[in-house]
């Protein structure tokens, strides 16, 4: 049972800007607290160890699997990506919202967990505008890069299954209206019956 906390799912092809937007977005809500996930990927320039990351090992990764220390895991583009759990649910039942930004197949796994999460898809502006993001950010060699434009391509379709879908053509925009359905959502009926029956 989650707490009075609001757990926000975010996910989008690669490219399509989850990294800048959940940065503004915690720039500018700092109520919010952001989950670290682990992975087994090598950190890329800039990315610093429980900032961007936790970056560990397989052999660590394999046993936090097998001791349930994870609310979901996956593996993308070979490397292991998983959210721990404990950070998650002691934020939710302290009242604090928490910020997922994982990959879809995480996603999907939290979905069956947490009816009440809210699920926001990023959307790149088009699939060329997706291929010159994947391009200049400079990190891929060209068989990276097409492997992630077919994966974003596929995942694309996925976007059915969230609950939002946010086109990233301007990130003071993006970020304006996920902040409107995170207002919208803390106002649910469902998620405040219970202080409302109390008041009246």
């Amino acid at each position: 049972m989650i707490g009075k906390g609001l757990l926000i799912v975010i996910s989008g092809p690669s490219g399509a800007g989850k990294g800048t937007i959940c940065r503004e977005l915690l720039k500018n809500n700092p109520q919010i607290r952001i989950s670290i996930s682990a992975t087994t990927r090598k950190p890329r320039a800039g990315e610093e160890d429980g900032v961007n990351y936790h970056f560990i090992t397989e052999d660590k990764f394999r046993q936090m699997i097998d001791e349930h220390e994870f609310l979901e895991y996956a593996v993308v583009y070979d490397n292991y990506y998983g959210t721990p759990e404990r950070y998650v649910m002691n934020n939710l039942q302290n009242g604090n919202d928490v910020l997922l930004e994982i990959d879809i197949v995480g996603a999907l796994q939290i979905k069956k967990k947490f009816r009440d999460a809210v699920f926001i898809f990023i959307l790149p502006p088009s699939l060329g505008e997706l291929r010159n993001r994947i391009v200049n950010r400079g990190t891929e060699s060209p068989p990276d890069i097409e492997k992630r434009y077919d994966a974003a391509v596929s995942e694309i379709k996925q976007v059915m299954k969230y609950d939002y879908a946010i086109v990233n053509d301007n990130i003071s925009k993006a970020i304006q209206d996920i902040e409107a359905i995170i207002r919208a959502e803390k106002c649910r009926v469902l998620r405040n019956y219970k202080e409302i029956l109390s008041r009246f």
